[in-house]
């Protein structure tokens, strides 16, 4: 078994405690340059990028981001339907050759009808799905090579054809989530990997399991992955602290606004992350180390896995089992988060870069005693 982990770049805004503007923080390039640095350096594989009206657009960020990185992977998220697929093949084809092969396109079809609508999508939930699969369906042609014309439902193109290819073949990989019947035949007849968000360990088996069925109707396979919030603590009491502080500022008032807001959703998702949590602060814990919190008042993936650096991993590695080899991690803040997660729960898991950076995968040592003493592991000690 080897996993891959992947970060989040939070281009809609980062800070110390949830709905509150307490000692949040400004989001700007410089400070997402920083997080991006960060994750590679640390041994991320790479880093997710959110889209929506309330974040930077995603392409644009990663645009931005390659110069500055070597060998960071950018999973960029794309809105089937606020794109010309041929217009967005260009672009994807284009950043894939640009960052050396380094562009992952993150497929999002369904989310926040009012946001869609605001983009001028009137689709329906499964009509989304529809579209998205004659969207793929063009998308993949044309990175074949083919010369397309398609006069679909939602999507038409005469004498269609990408001049220049990508450099990963056949295209850049796909990843794609959500948790309704359509969706999952969207995944099951397109995409290379499969996210759902952090579901119990069940209720995530019962997803990739009907993916599989789907897929293997098709003659296909599809990877899985899990997208989660992470609070890892030293201890499992820090741990459950740190995640009490992150919602401490929140009132009864705000989580009632941001419930009202993501109920009118039409996301399947997003309906299963407020069943989790039902819209109050009582019993947040769903499953061993699963804290609901965060989806109080965040739209999308509101789970975290708190707990004790072998706590947390127990639980990685409990997704690993039902098939899952690539996770995209969060934490507030991202950036210190970024290094906490690292240093504490990547020497448990099974990573590319153990072989890599050896079994210390921060320091070779960390700090000199006294001026001519290297300090022993703990484990050694």
């Amino acid at each position: 078994m080897s996993l891959n982990v992947f970060w989040f770049l939070p281009t809609h805004g980062d800070g110390r405690y949830l709905g509150s503007a307490n000692q949040a923080r400004a989001v700007d390039q410089a400070y997402l340059q920083q997080i991006a640095q960060a994750a590679e350096k640390l041994g991320y594989g790479g880093v997710l990028i959110p889209t929506g009206r309330s974040c930077e657009d995603s392409w644009i960020v990663a645009s931005s981001l390659v110069p500055v990185t070597r060998t960071l992977k950018f999973l960029v998220a794309l809105r089937p339907a606020t794109f010309s697929v041929t217009a967005n093949v260009r672009m994807a084809a284009t950043l894939d050759r640009l960052s050396g092969g380094r562009l992952l396109v993150n497929v999002v079809a369904g989310g926040d009808s009012s946001d869609l609508e605001a983009d001028g999508n009137f689709l329906g939930h499964d009509e989304r799905y529809d579209h998205a699969d004659e969207f793929l369906s063009v998308w993949k042609k044309l990175f074949a090579g083919e010369t397309v014309d398609f006069d679909g439902e939602h999507i038409q193109v005469k004498g269609a054809r990408q001049i220049f290819p990508a450099l990963q073949q056949p295209h850049p990989p796909l990843f794609f989530g959500g948790s309704s019947p359509a969706a999952h035949q969207v995944a099951a007849e397109h995409v290379d990997l499969y996210i759902s968000w952090g579901e119990t360990p069940e209720e995530v088996a019962k997803k990739f399991a009907d993916i599989r069925r789907r897929a293997a109707a098709l003659g296909r396979t599809v990877r899985f992955g899990v997208r989660l919030h992470v609070i890892v603590r030293e201890t499992e009491q820090e741990a459950w602290q740190a995640a009490d502080r992150l919602i401490s500022h929140l009132d009864d008032d705000t989580i009632a606004r941001a419930q009202a807001s993501l109920a009118r959703m039409d996301s399947h998702g997003q309906q299963r992350m407020q069943e989790l949590n039902n819209g109050k602060r009582g019993d947040l814990v769903v499953s061993p180390n699963l804290w609901a919190g965060v989806g109080l008042v965040r739209g999308g993936a509101g789970t975290a896995l708190v707990g004790s650096p072998q706590q947390v991993a127990d639980r990685l590695l409990e997704y690993a089992e039902l098939g899952a080899d690539t996770f995209v991690l969060s934490g507030y803040p991202h950036l210190e988060e970024a290094y906490r997660f690292a240093e504490l729960v990547f020497p448990l898991l099974p990573l590319p870069l153990q072989e890599k950076l050896g079994a210390n995968l921060i320091s070779p040592f960390g700090e000199a005693i006294a001026n001519d003493q290297l300090p022993l592991r703990a484990a050694q000690s």
